[in-house]
């Protein structure tokens, strides 16, 4: 450990001299900027919601403050896990031999967290465009599906290419090709060795560079395969090669591919732009199958793909439930509808979004990768371009488009249910991760408002807290419980139960609940007796969390225990019969302190009555239970609502007859 210690420190002092010099970059510079500030003091609360908000504005995620606490480091110490990992999936450092990740480990708070930490490597969180870049270097050898649209020829070689990347990556091949965008072949100069166009076309296509760049085999020297670099990097106008060409240092050459596959990015996503979002058309619906695009187009496109928007109808109607797919597009997301058929005309024409797009990068998706691969009649030569049907609306389709095409995939949680389902049809699982994530950390965060909340009783009544600080609600957890477990995805299973368990009041009595729950219990094809519903148990369990926080280090087993309850609310009052047939545990409440109310039992249903002596001073200085009550603070109302709680989810088991 001693011996690990002085490594790191003479790696972090080596590091600083480059630093310094400034022919290493730092990835944990010295951030004052107040997005930054905000974004630090999220992570010491734990606001997953406002965290992803400045990931999503492009706050720096590997900045340090005044005392060289990084966000991670913070999150870590103060025990925030899923913090932590949203950290780490949005592409906070943790180089294992860095000092951020070895003080990120060490500081954590329990080793759920030091275990997450430890399985994240270099490669897994430097490079947050590895699998695109690995995508675009892989185009240079993938023969299938075809995707190639030129083909540059040298004297012992042909190289299958593709104008687009050419054309985004080098500015000469833009200006060429925008002038003949039909030439479909080009001959190289026999002047320069075949060698250096592998070594250029290799980088455009952001593919490490050989040590050696002459073969055994090659009939060339070294020599003249690096003059023939020279003329093509001036040729191409892409200087940055020789930076490339000329590293040595491991770390150096690292970086500088990082910095180039993040200029490749920025290149395609201006390219993706100009052409794709730039010259998608907007389109009646009924006659979206008669556009015709020609194959040789200026911007390159080899397909379009057809997004309709919402009918007024659809929008009005749409109640998050399932439907069954349409029978003319692909099968996904809550859009998908079939909507009854009306005699009433609609008063407006519904509208679609043509996109020209391209297969070099449609084929990240399998979905898209198969289709072209097989006899299908979208895979078949065209004098135009074919028209692909994809059932999502328009928005939704371009955070998948600028995903495929950039990596990057921002998306409102108002889209993020129908990009779940859109991206699981497409067989994006990264992008369906993305999307789980973006329900389970924006739709954490709520908007507290002033409202009058009536919680109703078994018998009938009703107690109404008057301007009672609620939240609302930023998505439908129906629709997104369900949404997991038709998609399998844990995730989004284990935020419901824990967003319902802290909700439950608001819940428990509600019938779309109770068809939640029984609906959960019949996903087991043959009950048995010893089965358990699986939602109520994650909600029991994260209700015990939600409680426990309040009662750490208060005797929690006793406060969460009814025999106990008496002593852990309040020592005064010992001896109350917790057990007789007409007394329940909000008689204890009642009683405490100076509260003058009498509590009057009969089976399951209770009567509150209150004298009216003290009731002034019990609305001004006591906290409400569910049930209306009034007592001495929050922690004898948590104690209380637990109760309370626990015995509406016995009540709502007896009623569905779940409860064996």
């Amino acid at each position: 450990m001693v011996i690990r210690k002085f490594e790191l420190e003479a790696k972090l002092k080596d590091d600083n001299q480059l630093i310094q010099t400034g022919v290493l970059r730092n990835e944990h510079p010295f951030e004052t900027s107040p997005e930054f500030h905000d974004f630090l003091l999220a992570c010491r609360r734990g606001d997953l919601k406002r965290c992803q908000e400045l990931i999503s504005e492009g706050v720096n995620i590997n900045g340090k403050d005044a005392y060289d606490y990084t966000p991670l480091i913070i999150a870590s110490l103060c025990g925030h896990y899923e913090l932590v990992q949203l950290l780490l999936e949005s592409g906070a450092l943790a180089d294992p031999d860095s000092f951020e990740r070895e003080r990120a480990v060490y500081n954590a708070l329990n080793n759920k967290i030091r275990n997450l930490l430890l399985s994240y490597d270099y490669s897994k969180t430097a490079d947050p465009l590895q699998y695109w870049s690995t995508h675009i270097t892989s185009l240079l050898s993938r023969e299938i599906p075809p995707t190639s649209d030129i083909t540059l020829s040298a004297p012992t070689e042909d190289f299958r290419l593709h104008k687009f990347i050419l054309s985004a990556r080098s500015p000469y091949f833009r200006r060429k090709l925008a002038e003949a965008p039909d030439t479909t072949s080009w001959k190289l100069s026999h002047n320069i060795p075949v060698e250096a166009f592998r070594i250029v076309l290799r980088y455009l296509y952001l593919g490490d560079l050989p040590r050696d760049f002459v073969t055994p085999r090659s009939t060339v020297t070294e020599e003249e395969v690096f003059k023939g670099i020279d003329k093509l990097c001036k040729q191409l106008e892409i200087d940055k090669l020789w930076e490339a060409v000329l590293s040595n240092d491991r770390r150096l050459a690292r970086q500088r591919q990082q910095d180039e596959v993040a200029r490749a990015r920025d290149q395609i996503a201006a390219f993706f732009r100009d052409t794709v979002l730039k010259h998608k058309i907007e389109v009646d619906t009924r006659k979206a199958d008669q556009v015709e695009w020609p194959q040789h187009n200026a911007i390159f496109a080899n397909v379009l793909l057809q997004a309709d928007e919402l009918a007024e109808d659809d929008a009005a109607e749409e109640d998050g439930e399932s439907h069954p797919p349409t029978p003319d597009g692909i099968p996904i997301g809550p859009s998908a509808t079939s909507k009854p058929t009306s005699t009433t005309p609609s008063k407006k024409t519904r509208r679609s979004v043509l996109y020209p797009v391209h297969k070099p990068f449609l084929i990240r998706s399998p979905y898209f990768s198969t289709m072209f691969a097989s006899p299908f009649l979208e895979s078949q030569p065209s004098d135009h371009l074919h028209i692909i049907h994809i059932d999502c609306t328009p928005p939704v389709l371009e955070v998948i488009l600028s995903y495929l095409y950039t990596e990057v995939s921002t998306c409102p949680l108002e889209h993020a249910l129908e990009l779940l389902y859109a991206s699981d049809m497409l067989l994006l699982d990264a992008l369906k991760s993305k999307a789980a994530v973006t329900i389970s950390t924006l739709g954490s965060g709520n908007t507290n408002a002033l409202v009058d909340r009536t919680h109703h009783h078994d018998d009938g009544t009703a107690t109404t807290v008057q301007q009672e600080r609620v939240e609302q609600e930023p998505i439908n957890v129906y629709d997104v419980i369900r949404a997991a477990w038709d998609l399998s995805v844990q995730r989004l299973e284990e935020f419901c139960a824990r967003y319902l368990a802290s909700r439950l009041e608001d819940y428990i009595d509600e019938p779309e609940f109770h068809d939640l729950i029984e609906e959960s219990a019949l996903r087991l094809e043959s009950r048995e007796e010893t089965d358990t519903i699986e939602l109520l148990d994650d909600i029991r369990y994260y209700l015990g969390e939600r409680f426990r926080l309040r009662f750490e280090g208060e005797g929690l087993e006793e406060m969460l225990d009814e025999e106990h309850f008496e002593q852990a609310v309040d020592g005064e009052y010992q001896g109350l019969d917790l057990e007789g047939p007409d007394v329940g545990l909000e008689e204890l409440a009642l009683t405490m302190g100076e509260n003058d109310a009498r509590y009057v039992g009969n089976g399951d249903e209770a009567v509150v009555e209150g004298v009216e002596r003290g009731e002034e001073e019990r609305d001004e200085g006591g906290v409400r239970t569910l049930d209306g009550v009034v007592v001495e603070d929050e922690f004898a109302s948590d104690a209380v609502n637990y109760h309370i709680l626990v015995e509406k989810i016995d009540r709502m088991l007896e009623k569905l007859k779940l409860d064996a």
